[in-house]
């Protein structure tokens, strides 16, 4: 048992190493996700990332693990840009561990509604099996929490919920994350999805100015 959670711990760390310092740290995940080890729990949340299908007119990469390690990649380039890296790139790469969970297909439609909730509560218990750090995971659990705030907010949709975002984590912080998720997909538009976050942040500001 203490030998597992040594090995556990091991590869946690190295991961962490490896997305704060790695370029492409895509490299480095893509070797370890069949390591025996990633399939136990906690790491077992990812390793179900890839045989989690994804609406291919919006993910045209596939499964949920091919668009993970495109975000995480996109962070990386990035992460200097945030205020704290380490929050920042462990949010990409825990960002959609709720689509397992929350994937449904109907009538040939796959959805994952409200994976951004349960995402945040799983990445709070993955992250809490290694470490007690409750501001770090505090942080990452909000970052996840409303990452899909940039398409309900840019969309007028009724889940935007600008008001929590604002109070509970960094608008800056989640345009910085959303802009990564938009890009870790086949054949993104950079141009278009920084058209996107621009419009985000316009009506985030335009909002907390008329609370004033």
């Amino acid at each position: 048992m203490h030998i597992k959670m040594a090995e556990l711990c091991k590869l946690y760390t190295s991961i962490e190493k490896h997305i704060l310092q790695d370029s492409i740290p895509s490299n480095y995940l893509n070797k370890i996700y069949n390591c025996s080890i990633f399939r136990e729990y906690p790491f077992d949340m990812l390793y179900k990332l890839k045989i989690t299908e994804q609406s291919k007119k919006y993910h045209p990469e596939g499964n949920v693990w091919n668009h993970t390690l495109l975000v995480v990649d996109e962070a990386g380039k990035i992460k200097s840009k945030s205020k704290d890296k380490k929050v920042f790139m462990w949010s990409a790469f825990l960002h959609d561990i709720g689509k397992p969970s929350t994937t449904k297909k109907t009538n040939g439609r796959i959805t994952s509604y409200n994976h951004d909730k349960i995402g945040a509560e799983l990445a709070k218990e993955f992250l809490l099996f290694f470490k007690e750090d409750k501001y770090f995971i505090c942080n990452v659990y909000n970052l996840i929490r409303y990452h899909m705030q940039i398409l309900f907010v840019a969309n007028n949709l009724p889940f935007a919920d600008i008001e929590g975002m604002k109070y509970n984590t960094d608008i800056r912080e989640i345009a910085l994350l959303g802009l990564c998720d938009r890009m870790g997909r086949l054949n993104s538009n950079r141009l278009e999805e920084r058209k996107n976050i621009q419009k985000f942040l316009q009506k985030c500001k335009k909002y907390t100015s008329n609370l004033k």
